[in-house]
């Protein structure tokens, strides 16, 4: 057997065909010129295609080992994290309890399909800033590449663990990049952010990665109502381990932070927790409340929802029409590829974006006229599928309700699988959650 697999064309007939597979899969047939490639790789041997190598039986120099190690690995995980998937941390606790701060994730890019690069020229294994910079791009758009993806073995469905390229992520501010430009163009105008910041753009595959629940898909109508989500009417099927936050009254006395800390409680969510004298505000699951109301010490614990507060000004689509809140936003139809919305004055700022800017089209409005691209419109035929991202933390999540869809063109992959967990609050080795080590996502 092993004289047989040795033989010439018995190699070139294995990664011939895997390298016929994998072009098949990605649908892109000019690939096939790189078969005489792998046929004179294996069997002819005409082209030194390693040409930092000496040709014949002599021994390599250390040096070029090495260098032929490193091309070979950067080449094979840039493919792998291209194709089928790259790991992820969890730096927020906008997913919490579900997933915690500190959890390492493989993300499958197959799952959904993976996404060819728009950005091919760029620096391997960054996303978008070169290591010990904030400023220096990794990346270069001379050559950009419209959206294609690949066939995945599922589609989205509700309640998925998603991770996607931040719609609000095309246009940075340098000095602050953990808030939303656009947000800041609302509170302090734009020219003020433009003289104040350095402002500058990003490809959307280039745009900051995001990780949250999908808990409306394409066609879906939603509605928040005193926090509860519905979708088409219906409750939110159970997904995760949802928290909001809780008013919580005692007799006056103190409620001991190690009990909080040993029913999961993160030291971070305990620092302002206490708003006076006996009186606590913090995120917290239904489950773990329950066991706070049954303290001695406690006389009152309510889930705080804003009821009649106006979030037009931060909250989707942030329009004064629109009194939407975190907690009461809706009804939205979610738009889908290929089905077309009338469109008017009253639901344009719900759209406008998607029209626009995710579809590329020149939308106007003019004497109460809506024109696209030039022309009169009274209806959209939407071209991309748009998705609705919720963190299951709901009171510490900048999700779809603060910047709305989120297009098929960034979504970048399902979160499969925890493969290590660090507690930031304890130290090595108790900061390793074994528990969590090797858990799938499943919801």
């Amino acid at each position: 057997m092993k004289q047989y697999l040795k033989n010439k064309w018995v190699k070139f007939g294995i990664a011939g065909i895997a390298y016929l597979l994998w072009v098949i899969w990605a649908g892109n047939y000019w690939w096939l010129f790189g078969l005489p490639v792998i046929f004179d790789i294996y069997v002819t041997r005409r082209v030194h295609w390693a040409f930092w190598k000496k040709r014949g039986a002599e021994k390599q120099t250390r040096v070029v080992e090495w260098v032929d190690a490193v091309i070979f690995a950067v080449i094979a995980a840039s493919f792998i994290r291209t194709f089928f998937f790259e790991a992820y941390t969890i730096p927020t606790s906008s997913m919490e309890k579900s997933l915690l701060v500190g959890d390492y994730l493989f993300v499958s890019k197959s799952a959904y399909g993976p996404r060819k690069p728009m950005t091919p020229i760029s620096f391997p294994f960054v996303h978008h800033t070169m290591p010990l910079s904030t400023t220096a791009k990794s990346f270069s758009e001379a050559w950009q590449r419209p959206y294609e993806r690949i066939p995945g073995y599922r589609t989205i469905k509700n309640n998925d663990v998603v991770v996607f390229n931040f719609p609000e992520g095309d246009t940075v501010c340098v000095e602050e990049q953990t808030q939303s430009y656009y947000q800041l163009c609302r509170y302090y105008g734009r020219d003020n952010v433009w003289n104040r910041y350095t402002v500058i753009h990003r490809p959307v595959d280039k745009c900051e990665n995001y990780i949250k629940r999908c808990v409306a898909i394409p066609g879906d109508n939603i509605q928040i109502t005193d926090g509860q989500l519905f979708v088409n009417g219906n409750k939110q099927e159970q997904a995760g381990i949802t928290q909001f936050r809780y008013a919580i009254l005692t007799d006056g006395s103190s409620i001991n932070p190690k009990k909080l800390q040993k029913m999961g409680i993160a030291k971070d969510d305990l620092k302002g927790a206490m708003q006076g004298a006996g009186q606590y505000v913090m995120p917290l699951s239904e489950n773990i409340a329950k066991k706070i109301g049954a303290f001695a010490n406690v006389k009152q614990i309510q889930k705080i929802n804003a009821h009649d507060r106006d979030g037009s000004s931060y909250i989707f689509p942030h329009d004064t029409a629109y009194k939407w809140n975190e907690d009461n936003f809706g009804p939205l139809w979610l738009p889908k590829k290929g089905e077309t919305l009338a469109l008017t004055l009253h639901n344009l700022p719900l759209y406008q974006r998607a029209i626009g800017h995710y579809e590329g089209h020149m939308l106007v409005v003019k004497d109460s006229i809506i024109y696209i691209d030039g022309e009169i419109a009274q209806s959209y035929t939407f071209e991309m599928d748009y998705y609705w991202m919720m963190g299951d933390n709901r009171h510490n999540s900048q999700d779809s309700r603060f910047w709305g869809f989120v297009p098929e063109d960034h979504i970048v992959g399902r979160a499969s699988l925890v493969w290590l967990s660090l507690d930031k609050d304890k130290s090595f080795p108790k900061n390793i959650r074994f528990k969590r080590m090797f858990r799938t996502i499943n919801d």
